[in-house]
């Protein structure tokens, strides 16, 4: 890894998924043009994720500023204040302050200069719920620690993929709350964040915005549903005298065919899954969940915690991979 690069910080996920062998499988696949990184979890958790799935990878117990070097010797660790007893698949709600810990010391390495992005793996929410987490998910908490920055924002979950990218306007609510949810002004707010991050992220001149109908057949003009007509149409219509090029509501059954993909750059989704299960099906292994909206990057393997089969060494890095390549691309 080059040495004359700011790191990238990535947490550890939830000790007892599939995090740290992921961790370990992506610093072994790393290639001169990757990015140098270093994780935040206790060095014996690494270790011992090594040496149970079998991967010949040395873990080097370090500090932000001298990851980049350590990376030559070793997957480059930076150790915790709280401490981890975790078993493959087994959760436990003990192990939740590790978890919230390594999330927030990865912001904080790139508030003080020490990283350039942040790179999460992924965590069980409800474990974190029986330890009392106040957020939905990470993108939620994101957007509370980055307040540290002085400013208020409005995270907005991205998944990205070279086939696909979608931002579901509503996320992690129960789909028989989304309906309720959904209103113009959350569609107009998401889709300018989106706008605005992938013009000066992504470096789109001019991204082009597909949003989707909420009901079977974009609502059939009224004959299925009358958020079409009362919500989505007028705040498309608002995005484009904003000068955003936005277009819709279309029917999410033919959005995501070849030929429809190549007319936007990102799709705005109505509800988690309705986005969620296109991408995930074109590119599950290339996926990467970045959220938008924030002062710094962060991105994500676009996969959860895996508890089934961690700690056998067979989980794929790709997703991880992937992520640790578009925060290095976004912050270069």
């Amino acid at each position: 890894m080059p040495g004359d690069r700011l790191p990238l910080a990535m947490t550890m996920g939830d000790p007892a998924g599939i995090g740290p062998e992921l961790a370990l499988s992506a610093w072994r696949r790393r290639t001169p043009r990757d990015p140098p990184f270093f994780v935040l979890a206790p060095p014996a958790l690494l270790a011992a994720a090594a040496e149970r799935a079998g991967l010949e990878a040395r873990v080097v117990e370090t500090e932000p500023a001298l990851a980049a070097s350590a990376a030559e010797r070793g997957l480059p660790v930076v150790p915790l204040e709280h401490r981890v007893e975790a078993e493959p698949g087994r959760p436990d709600a003990r192990n939740a302050a590790a978890t919230i810990e390594s999330i927030a010391r990865a912001v904080q390495s790139v508030r003080e200069g020490g990283a350039r992005a942040v790179v999460t793996n992924p965590i069980a929410k409800a474990v974190l719920y029986e330890a009392g987490f106040a957020f939905p998910g990470h993108t939620e908490y994101l957007g509370e620690l980055a307040r540290s920055w002085g400013k208020e924002a409005f995270p907005v979950m991205m998944i990205w993929s070279e086939a696909l990218a979608v931002v579901p306007v509503t996320v992690h609510i129960p789909l028989s709350e989304a309906p309720k949810a959904l209103s113009e002004d959350l569609i107009v707010r998401t889709a300018l964040v989106v706008e605005a991050d992938l013009r000066t992220r992504f470096g789109l001149a001019r991204p082009r915005l597909a949003v989707t109908g909420l009901n079977p057949h974009a609502g059939e003009r009224g004959a299925m549903g009358g958020e079409e007509t009362a919500i989505i149409a007028p705040a498309v219509e608002r995005l484009r005298r904003a000068g955003i090029d936005a277009a819709g509501p279309f029917p999410a059954d033919t959005m995501f065919h070849a030929a429809a993909r190549a007319r936007y750059d990102v799709a705005l989704t109505m509800y988690h899954d309705q986005g969620l299960i296109p991408v995930k099906t074109l590119a599950f292994d290339e996926g990467v969940n970045v959220t938008l909206g924030l002062p710094f990057v962060r991105t994500s393997p676009d996969h959860g915690v895996a508890f089934d089969i961690a700690g056998k060494g067979v989980a794929n890095p790709s997703s991880l991979v992937a992520a640790l390549r578009l925060a290095d691309r976004l912050t270069r």
